[in-house]
């Protein structure tokens, strides 16, 4: 897949999600087969970029592969100034965020919220083309309700105002994560426009993601919540496009090692005091397999300190990898 003159290592994109797309996990879905990682949504007030977290989310400091970066607004002008900012912090593309469907974002008019005005969706999309000289993107949902599906018509808009690539939530603002993602209206879009188009929602395995291009004709998936705690998606999907085969489940030992690794960069990245606690999340996204009870969980949540969240995680592996008695070692099952 093509956007503008960056070739993607193959059509398995990372959606951005706010708190969680950082550059520790972008790096490892990347390493984990992601043909491309989107950053979390940056607002395009300037005011709020010298925060913390704004810094932490605009920092790509090392990092590998194509740096997409997502802003999301409602006026014209701070939506050109926010993709120039980004674009000389790094930014290789800019992606336009039309289809978070929060409160918080929307009561401002931005996020999905925009569908309901198509002229301000061309005017948003004409000054943020216009304003740099990289790769502009896309992503919204079907439309406002189910009454109101206008994505093929925003899909138009966007084309003709120069966006490079479209993804495409199967969902609308109205129905947030609920129910079931709806692919109809993805293959209506596709076919109704030249650019790539990339499909997305309920995403979380090999055999979905064949279906879901077979489906769209769409040109890539976009995976968000099915690689929370699961960045190996990522190679699991890739194989399976190849091959047709089912890639095993990866075995406690590698399990053990990325989520460490993963932990031991949150901690880097944010300093140990707030990296302990972003951390939490991710492990609660790991376990929740393996910690069905929710016991170990319960009490990591109540670590504060980042070594000790280290060790508490080598502790617990420690036993779940140990073999019981007239039992093989859970290990050997993987």
């Amino acid at each position: 897949m093509q956007i503008g003159p960056y070739k993607l290592d193959n059509n398995l994109i990372l959606a951005p999600m706010a708190g969680v797309t950082d550059r520790p996990f972008r790096q490892l879905c990347k390493r984990m087969g992601a043909g491309l990682v989107v950053s979390e949504m940056l607002l395009s007030n300037p005011d709020v970029w010298k925060s913390d977290k704004s810094k932490h989310r605009m920092d790509h400091e090392g990092e590998t592969g194509i740096r997409s970066v997502q802003i999301a607004g409602a006026d014209p002008a701070l939506m050109a100034m926010a993709a120039i900012h980004n674009v000389e912090s790094g930014a290789q593309i800019i992606d336009i965020n039309m289809g978070c469907p929060a409160k918080k974002v929307n009561k401002k008019m931005a996020g999905s919220a925009l569908l309901q005005y198509p002229e301000l969706v061309r005017d948003i999309v004409r000054a943020v083309v216009s304003a740099v000289d990289v790769p502009v993107t896309l992503k919204i949902r079907t439309g406002w309700d189910r009454d109101n599906k206008n994505g093929v018509d925003i899909a138009r808009i966007a084309e003709g105002e120069g966006i490079q690539s479209l993804a495409v939530h199967g969902r609308t603002r109205a129905c947030m994560y609920k129910g079931e993602a709806e692919y109809d209206t993805i293959r209506a879009i596709k076919q109704a426009v030249n650019i790539p188009v990339v499909a997305n929602g309920d995403i979380t395995s090999p055999q979905k993601a064949s279906q879901v291009l077979a489906m769209t004709g769409a040109d890539a998936v976009m995976i968000g919540r099915g690689a929370q705690g699961r960045p190996w998606i990522f190679r699991e999907i890739a194989h399976y496009l190849e091959t047709g085969e089912v890639l095993p489940s990866p075995a406690l030992a590698e399990i053990r090692q990325v989520m460490l690794e993963h932990v031991s960069n949150v901690h880097q990245f944010y300093g140990e005091f707030s990296g302990a606690r972003i951390a939490r999340k991710h492990v609660g996204w790991y376990l929740a397999e393996h910690d069905q009870d929710r016991q170990f969980r319960s009490r990591f949540n109540a670590i504060e300190d980042a070594a000790e969240q280290i060790r508490a995680l080598d502790q617990y592996f420690e036993q779940l990898m140990e073999p019981k008695p007239g039992f093989a070692s859970v290990a050997e099952y993987h």
